[in-house]
């Protein structure tokens, strides 16, 4: 069972930056293909970005390519995701997620494992 634990989230105005850290449980870290989904209230979750397991591999949703980045430290058995300027539509609770294996995936039921989320709330 792998345990995911998201932080960073927060307040920020338009234009802003963040990072999202994700923290895992357990030593299987490096076999798992990783992403990040975001979740508006009343609707389902949405793909953000995805990661292969050395990090060789990056997918993103269109709307946040050129501004967000997806990174990995498998050594530390954490994920990352720098946003750079955070537009007010950015407003999500983030999750963090795991598969199993180690393939790249957009679609959230292709994740065996989640983390609680964190709210990132963007104001003009």
């Amino acid at each position: 069972q792998v345990q995911l634990f998201e932080s960073g989230g927060g307040s920020v105005q338009a234009g802003s930056s963040l990072t999202l850290s994700c923290t895992t449980s357990g030593r299987t870290f490096g076999s798992h293909a990783m992403a990040w989904f975001r979740q508006v209230p009343g609707e389902g979750r949405r793909f953000v970005a995805t990661i292969s397991t050395i990090g060789g591999t990056t997918h993103y949703t269109e709307s946040v390519k050129g501004r967000f980045t997806i990174t990995r430290d498998n050594a530390a058995s954490t994920l990352y995701l720098r946003m750079d300027n955070l537009q007010l539509n950015d407003t999500a609770v983030y999750y963090c997620a795991a598969r199993k294996t180690p393939h790249i995936g957009v679609r959230s039921e292709l994740f065996d494992y989640w983390g609680r989320g964190t709210q990132v709330t963007v104001f003009s």
